[in-house]
């Protein structure tokens, strides 16, 4: 049984990107290295790996079980490499870090602009995801942090509290709650509302109003949050948001009510596979970032 970290890397891109054809591109190998390195190992390990079909490919049962040797074995020579660098070059290299939207409002970016200065041979790949698209790119290696919201299904990681995030009502001037210090749920469930893309947003206040009995009534969904906010200022309806994301629309329109529930204050989570697995850069980050916290 024979094949290479070029082999593994090869698989784990084709599955990512869903075809050969795409996969090898991605690796800058010719599609027809790329099959043979692929039929390599399929005949290596004796059971296909690959289902083709006209979308593309998906692994097998076998494929599955080899893309998680794969990605464990990619993992620990990436941390092997990391330590070395270290040794060799001083600190360099490479974070992957995914964050919600929430903790990227303004959680993270004063913190990362401490990190990169006092560290500036190390990079960091952010990239903003809902919490439920984190929480699986973390536990597959896609990633090596991931900020989420707590009402996000997140069992399968290691997780450090680091900030507080409260939901709050977001109004037009003219509506009724606009002079309120503080709103209920229940006070405001029968109102048409303009939704920001936030799958797991959505999910927490659809549990939420079923308690109520009740359903949100959703006028609009938008994915960018000035839209959002005019969308609101406009009468349209209120929005929900985090307090974090709201400030970004403080204008003289609107106005910022926050929601008087013991639940609509939500904790921001680091997490990762295991903390004390992480490659040493990303481990600097995340002790920065627990040791650091709002």
């Amino acid at each position: 049984m024979r094949f290479d970290l070029t082999d593994m890397r090869l698989f784990l891109t084709v599955i990512e990107r869903g075809s050969i054809t795409a996969g090898a591109q991605a690796m800058h190998l010719a599609l027809a290295s790329a099959s043979e390195r692929i039929a390599g190992m399929e005949a290596a390990l004796g059971a296909p790996l690959l289902e083709r079909n006209r979308r593309g490919v998906q692994a097998t049962p076998a494929g599955e079980a080899f893309l998680r040797h794969a990605r464990a074995i990619l993992g620990q020579v990436e941390q092997m490499r990391g330590e070395l660098r270290t040794y060799a070059t001083g600190l360099k290299g490479r974070i992957k870090l995914m964050s919600n939207t929430a903790a990227l409002a303004a959680f993270l970016p004063p913190r990362l602009t401490r990190f990169l200065a006092a560290y500036p041979g190390l990079l960091i790949d952010l990239e903003e995801r809902p919490s439920f698209e984190i929480v699986p790119a973390v536990a597959e290696g896609r990633a090596d942090l991931g900020i989420v919201a707590d009402i996000t299904d997140h069992a399968s990681l290691a997780t450090h509290v680091v900030a507080l995030d409260r939901l709050v009502v977001v109004a037009g001037r003219a509506h009724r709650i606009s002079g309120e210090r503080e709103v209920s749920f229940a006070e405001i469930i029968g109102e048409p509302f303009v939704g920001l893309a936030d799958a797991a947003l959505e999910m927490h206040l659809a549990e939420r109003a079923s308690r109520l009995g009740r359903q949100i009534d959703y006028r609009i969904q938008m994915r960018a949050i000035d839209n959002v906010g005019n969308m609101v200022e406009a009468g349209i309806g209120l929005a929900i948001l985090s307090e974090v994301t709201a400030n970004l629309l403080r204008r003289p329109g609107l106005a910022i009510v926050p929601l008087s529930e013991p639940w609509a204050t939500r904790r921001l989570l680091l997490c990762a596979r295991a903390f004390d697995a992480l490659t040493p850069h990303a481990s600097l980050l995340a002790r920065q970032l627990m040791s650091d916290t709002a």
